[in-house]
């Protein structure tokens, strides 16, 4: 495969993960504000996480109008759902024949809709917007998975996936816990439920979590879920193990591991070398900001092997 062909495919499925990610930070959000008695500035945790902070510098409080205007409908914005999905777009029309017409449809099936949205008509719809966006995501995996060839063109748009994805979950840990942790809390103790359960909502991991460990909402076990659960889709031990998976396939179809073959697997190591409320117990904000620099590494790192 060329490598402009798999850069494309690469950052389509990136693209379309982050926009997903957005509107699930954004949901996170509008239920955080609806809690009663919430004293703080819960959006600005979402812009913290979406990597969109500075966007609200000069906001004393961010309200869901700014949201909407620069976090769903900013055609500019790296963060927005608006660029994301456009990108995403673009990447998979420059590839077309690289990908299935069953995952251009999804990828093209109304794709002016935020360009073509009202401000206040997209607040008022915010919810439906969301779950459109979220939907879209979902096909288009579903169409990949049911009708991609496995071949190099399907393990560049899966490692795309899987870093964002991987990202998303370190990121939103690592707000709720240095941000939102309220201060008279000694760390590790005590539950703060809402916003915890919080997190779990944004990665659709509420009833996987249930099953696991039933009403117990400790933040520790939530943490543990999140990053070293296997067999859940959105944490980081699962993204990672499919990273590892597909870099070896792709070491495999070309005769040579790389670098980034070695970093995928050292962090696949150390997670499965990790035990169950350490990285809590030893400081989840160090272990979040060491994996989420881990992560931009081995993305670099596959953008040399192949030279994007």
């Amino acid at each position: 495969m060329l490598s402009r062909s798999a850069e494309h495919l690469f950052w389509a499925a990136r693209y379309l993960e982050r926009a997903e990610g957005a509107a699930r930070l954004i949901e996170m959000g509008q239920r955080m504000t609806l809690i009663p008695g919430a004293g703080r500035d819960e959006w600005r945790s979402v812009a913290a996480v979406a990597g969109a902070a500075h966007l609200f510098d000069g906001e004393e409080r961010i309200t869901d109008a700014s949201i909407v205007e620069k976090l769903v409908l900013s055609p500019d914005e790296p963060s927005s759902i608006r660029h994301c999905l456009n990108r995403a777009r673009d990447n998979a029309r420059a590839v077309r024949t690289g990908i299935t017409s069953e995952m251009w449809e999804a990828l093209n099936d109304g794709w002016r809709r935020l360009e073509m949205a009202d401000p206040s008509a997209a607040l008022r719809d915010l919810p439906a917007i969301l779950e459109w966006v979220k939907a879209r995501a979902s096909v288009f995996r579903g169409a990949a998975d049911s009708s991609m060839l496995r071949t190099d063109g399907y393990y560049f748009l899966r490692l795309g996936g899987l870093i964002e994805r991987a990202d998303l979950t370190l990121r939103l840990l690592d707000v709720k816990y240095f941000v939102l942790l309220p201060e008279t809390e000694i760390v590790g103790g005590g539950r703060d439920h809402h916003q915890w359960t919080s997190v779990l909502h944004a990665t659709s991991a509420a009833r996987a979590y249930h099953h696991v460990y039933r009403g117990d909402f400790s933040p520790w076990k939530i943490t543990d879920f999140l990053i070293l659960n296997p067999r859940f889709p959105r944490s980081v031990a699962y993204c990672y193990n499919e990273l590892s998976r597909y870099l070896e396939l792709l070491a495999i179809a070309y005769g040579e591991r790389k670098q980034c073959n070695m970093l995928a697997a050292q962090m696949v190591s150390r997670l499965a070398d990790t035990e169950m409320g350490e990285i809590f117990a030893t400081g989840l904000h160090e272990f979040t900001t060491e994996a989420i620099r881990h992560n931009a590494r081995l993305s670099g790192a596959i953008h040399r092997a192949y030279h994007f």
